[in-house]
Parts: C-alpha cells; structure tokens; sequence
C-alpha cells in the first residue's frame, strides 16, 4: 500500500486524484492540503467514501509529515510548485508534479527520490507527442494548435512546448515557416523549437491539441481531445505506482509507456 499526499485537493483536479486514489486497493490517501476547506474532513469537502473519507484537510506541506506520507501529488499552482518539489525532496518523499507552466530544475536529476513532472497525463496527449515524433522524421513543415478553457494560466500550454521541442529534435530543419504581417504581430504564434505554436482559450474547452504536417501535395494531422479530467487518471496512477521505483527526474508520461 502506497501512502499518498495531495496537495490541491479541493481543486478540480486535485478532486479527481483524491477520487481516482481511493478507487484502487493499492493506494491510500493520508493526507490532503487545502487553503480553502482547511481543518474539513476530506469526505465532506469532496463528497468522497471509505478510509479517504476521514484525512482531515490542512494548509501546510509539513503538516503531512504525522501521516508517513510516501508520494506527494501536487495539481496546485505555477508559483509554488518548486517550492513544493523542493519540500517533498527534502523529507525523502517522491513526488508526481502535475502542475504547469514553471521551469524543471535539472538538479532535481539527482534526487535520491522520484521526481515525476508531466505536462499531460493523458495517455492519449503522450501518445499524441510520440506520434508526432516519428512523423517529424519525414514533414519538416509542422504546426501546432493547442486548445484549452479560459481558466488556463499559462500559454503556450506544457503539451504544446513538449510537442514542439520533441518536433524540432526529430525533423531534418529544410523548412522554415513563414512570418505574419507587421502590422499585426502575433498573428503567427509563438515560437517554440522553431516550430509555430498557436493557443486557443476559450469557455467549453478542455484540453484539446491538434498537430499539422504539410508536404507536397498532402497534409498529416494528429490531433488528441480531452473532453473530462477523468481522462488525466489513468497516467496520474501509473505515475504514482512508478515514481518509488525511479530515483532522480522523470519527465513526461510517455517514459512509463514502453
């Protein structure tokens, strides 16, 4: 049994780990921070049944420490995801890092503990990222599209960035895409690898992503829809069930894959 620590979990996400986590007969949640239902019963917070039910929630990374926590999850925010890496580092406690939009420490390579970090934990999103790869190999002319809800903080999104860098180690580079127009910059999107990245942000979105290749006289288009978190869960666990058995840093789903 693995013992798990949430960091988030009143969250959207966060809600959907707790739920997935209490699912299985190999894991155990047995702690949860929240900054806004601290001191609540997780059950009552979250509408969430069996021993889970009784982890009374709290704000402070060092108050998970009582409950021998093993795995930290953290879906919380761009701005304290290090500092909560860094913590769970420090108290020898692997950790799966879900959140996005902040840089990976290369240090973290050398941690005696797991440190799993992923853009996406779709299987479908890694998949998408692999498929992309192999077909870079033969359309250097490549685009992405990246769409998400209006609630997204970061763009380009973390799945767009992999996509695009994964795009410009694979392809030959004989294409060069073309500008905008002056008169109107960021027509073009952003340039990652460069690769052209344009991000939608609208209500009714999730996470959905579409990949472009052109060649002469044909197009390839892959393209991955997430339409619920619960698309997230299934790599969320397999990350956690690996995190203990690789030391040092992990990134991106698609290593569990294989």
């Amino acid at each position: 049994m693995i013992r798990i620590g949430v960091v988030g979990a009143t969250g959207k996400m966060g809600r959907e780990v707790c739920h997935a986590v209490a699912g299985t007969e190999d894991l155990l949640i047995v702690g949860a921070i929240s900054h806004s239902a601290p001191g609540q019963r997780l059950g009552d917070a979250i509408g969430i049944d069996g021993p889970a039910a009784d982890v009374v929630l709290v704000e402070r990374l060092d108050d998970l420490l009582a409950a021998n926590v093993e795995v930290l999850v953290d879906f919380s925010a761009a701005a304290y995801a290090p500092e909560h890496v860094a913590w769970a580092i420090a108290h020898g406690i692997h950790v799966v890092e879900g959140t996005t939009g902040f840089p990976v420490d290369p240090d973290w390579a050398d941690a005696p503990v797991g440190v799993f970090v992923a853009p996406n934990f779709s299987i479908g999103a890694a998949l998408m990222i692999r498929f992309a790869e192999q077909a870079a190999r033969s359309f250097d002319a490549a685009e992405v599209i990246e769409l998400h809800h209006d609630k997204k903080a970061d763009a380009p999104s973390g799945t767009s960035i992999a996509t695009a860098e994964r795009i410009g180690r694979a392809r030959a580079g004989g294409w060069t895409a073309p500008g905008g127009d002056d008169a109107h910059p960021g027509a073009r999107g952003a340039e990652v690898a460069e690769v052209r990245v344009h991000s939608v942000r609208l209500p009714g979105l999730l996470a959905h992503q579409e990949v472009l290749f052109g060649g002469p006289g044909e197009t390839l288009t892959i393209r991955h829809d997430s339409t619920d978190r619960a698309a997230f869960m299934p790599g969320v666990l397999m990350a956690i069930r690996a995190v203990p058995r690789r030391p040092g840093l992990t990134v991106r789903l698609d290593a569990l894959l294989d």
